[in-house]
């Protein structure tokens, strides 16, 4: 199991302020990747271990304030050489938040 390639989930949250995911339930490693209100990466959580431990699986926080939270198959950040300060661009029908 994987995402498609080139392909991600991407969240957009109502405020900036720190994130936590978690892999409950989920299948495949990811990437976690955390973006600010000015959508620049401030924190990353590469390689993620899926879990089946239910409510004990452990959260992965961004220790920063992020509004947009990006989920790729794990080890593709590492591809596209992502850095802290990274913008993330948004293509056509994704709406730039205020």
């Amino acid at each position: 199991d994987a995402l498609e390639a080139d392909h991600g989930m991407l969240f957009i949250h109502d405020r900036t302020e720190p994130q936590a995911y978690w892999m409950k339930n989920t299948k495949i490693a990811l990437d976690i990747l955390y973006f600010d209100e000015q959508r620049r990466l401030v924190a990353q959580q590469r390689d993620v271990p899926p879990c089946s431990a239910g409510n004990a699986c452990p959260p992965y926080p961004s220790n920063k304030p992020a509004r947009y939270v990006l989920e790729l198959n794990a080890g593709q950040a590492e591809q596209l050489k992502l850095q802290d300060g990274t913008e993330l661009r948004f293509g056509p029908g994704i709406p730039t938040l205020p």
